[in-house]
C-alpha cells in the first residue's frame, strides 16, 4: 500500500484522544488570553506606582547622590514593588493554573523560593540595564533609542553567555548524560555534528514542569544542549535521538545568534516608538516625570510591554522558521521521522496540535504539532517509507 502522510499525521494526533485534545486546546487558548491579562496587570501596576508616588520620593531623596545611583535605586525599587504587587497574579499564572492542568507538581513553597531568587536576579540585572538606558538618554540626546538598542544587544549577548554558567544552575541541577546506550548514541551524534561531546546535559526539569522538553542555551564556549529528565523518563532512545537532533540543529545553524539580532532590532524599534509615545502615555497615567527622569520608568516599561505584545506575530514567525529548520536538520541527520513525530505528540499535551491558522500565526512560537508531524511524515514518504 502507498504510504499516506495525511492519514499517518491524523493517526498520530488522534492518538491523544478527544478528551486530551480538548484539554490541550483549552490550556493553549488560556495561555493566549494570559498575554492580554498580563498587559492589563502591567497597566494596573503602572497606575498604582505612579499614583502612590513611591519613585518620586526615592528620586528626591537621592537627588544629590549622582544620576546613576539615582537611576539604579529608582529602578530597583520599581522592580521589587512591581514583583510584590503582581505576586498573586504570578502564583495564579505560573503555579496554580499550571498545577490545575497537570503541567507541574512543584510544591508552592519551592515555587515561591525560586520565584524570590528570580525576582532578586531580575531586579539586579534590570536595574543595571535601566541605569545604562538613562545614562544614554542624558549623553546622546534624541538618538538615545539607537544607542539603547545597542546596549540591549550587548546585555542580551552577555546574559546568553553567562546564563548556563551562573544563572541556570541556581534553579536546576545540570549533569552530563549518564553512561549507557543513550549517552553513547548522543556522543556519536555530537561528534558527527561538530558539537563538543561535553556540552550535552540532562537537568531536573521535572522540578518545575512535567512538560516533555529540551533546549539549547549559551553562546560560544558556554553553549550547551540540555534535555529535561522528563524526556528521559518517558521517551524511547529513538525519540531522545530525534529530539536531540532538533536541538543540535539549533546549535549548528546558529539560531541563538539570529535571536540576538532579532532582539536587538526590536529593541531599537521599541525604544524609538517609546521616545515618540512617552508624553501621551505619561499624561494618561498621570505622571509628570519627563522621559529622562527615572521616576517615569513605570510608563516606559508599560510602553515597551505593549509594543512587545503587539510584535508577537513578527517574533513568533521568525521563531517558527527556526523551529522548522531544526526539525528539518533532525530529519536529514538522524532520519527518524516516526520517533520525531511521536516525541512531538508528547508536546501536544500542552500545545494545541490543531490550532486555527490565524491563532498559529499570531501566538505560536513553534509550528503546530500537526504541521510538524506532517512534515516528518512527508519526509518519510519521500524516503520511500511505509
Amino acid at each position: 500500500m502507498t504510504f499516506d502522510p495525511s492519514a499517518a499525521t491524523a493517526a498520530y494526533i488522534d492518538s491523544l484522544g478527544a478528551a486530551e485534545l480538548a484539554r490541550a486546546a483549552a490550556y493553549t487558548a488560556g495561555n493566549h488570553w494570559l498575554l492580554l491579562w498580563g498587559l492589563v496587570v502591567t497597566g494596573a501596576v503602572t497606575w498604582l506606582v505612579v499614583r502612590w508616588g513611591i519613585l518620586d520620593r526615592v528620586a528626591e531623596r537621592l537627588a544629590k547622590r549622582g544620576p546613576n545611583l539615582r537611576a539604579f535605586a529608582v529602578a530597583a525599587v520599581f522592580f521589587l514593588v512591581s514583583a510584590l504587587i503582581t505576586l498573586p497574579w504570578s502564583i495564579y499564572e505560573e503555579w496554580w493554573r499550571e498545577r490545575g492542568y497537570g503541567r507541574t507538581s512543584q510544591p508552592l513553597a519551592d515555587f515561591l523560593g525560586q520565584d524570590a531568587i528570580g525576582i532578586l536576579i531580575g531586579t539586579l540585572i534590570g536595574a543595571l540595564f535601566v541605569t545604562g538606558v538613562y545614562a544614554l538618554i542624558r549623553r546622546t540626546g534624541r538618538r538615545w533609542w539607537l544607542w539603547s538598542g545597542g546596549l540591549a544587544a550587548a546585555v542580551t549577548s552577555l546574559l546568553l553567555l553567562l546564563a548556563p554558567v551562573l544563572i541556570e544552575p541556581i534553579f536546576n541541577d545540570y549533569r552530563p548524560v549518564p553512561a549507557g546506550e543513550v549517552r553513547d548514541a548522543l556522543v556519536v551524534m555530537a561528534q558527527q555534528s561538530g558539537v563538543p561531546t561535553d556540552r550535552i546535559f540532562v537537568y531536573d526539569g521535572s522540578r518545575q514542569s512535567n512538560n516533555f522538553t529540551a533546549n539549547v542555551s549559551g553562546l560560544g564556549g558556554s553553549a550547551r544542549i540540555a534535555i529535561s529528565d522528563v524526556a528521559f523518563k518517558g521517551a524511547s532512545l529513538d525519540e531522545v535521538r530525534a529530539v536531540t537532533g532538533h536541538e543540535i540543529g539549533h546549535y549548528v545553524l546558529g539560531h541563538v545568534w539570529r535571536g540576538v539580532l532579532v532582539i536587538s532590532l526590536l529593541a531599537v524599534a521599541f525604544f524609538f516608538l517609546a521616545d515618540r509615545l512617552y508624553p501621551r502615555f505619561a499624561r494618561a497615567f498621570g505622571s509628570r516625570a519627563a522621559l529622562g527622569d527615572p521616576a517615569g520608568l513605570p510608563v516606559l516599561v508599560f510602553i515597551v510591554s505593549l509594543l512587545a505584545v503587539l510584535a508577537q506575530p513578527v517574533f513568533n514567525a521568525l521563531s517558527r522558521y527556526d523551529e522548522t529548520e531544526a526539525d528539518r536538520y533532525s530529519l536529514e541527520t538522524v532520519d527518524l521521522p516516526d520517533a520525531l513525530a511521536s516525541a512531538l505528540v508528547k508536546t501536544a499535551e500542552y500545545r494545541n496540535p490543531r490550532p486555527h491558522p490565524l491563532q498559529e500565526a499570531i501566538f505560536y512560537t513553534h509550528p503546530s504539532v500537526e504541521r510538524r508531524v506532517r512534515m516528518a511524515m512527508e519526509w518519510k514518504a519521500a524516503q520511500g517509507g511505509g
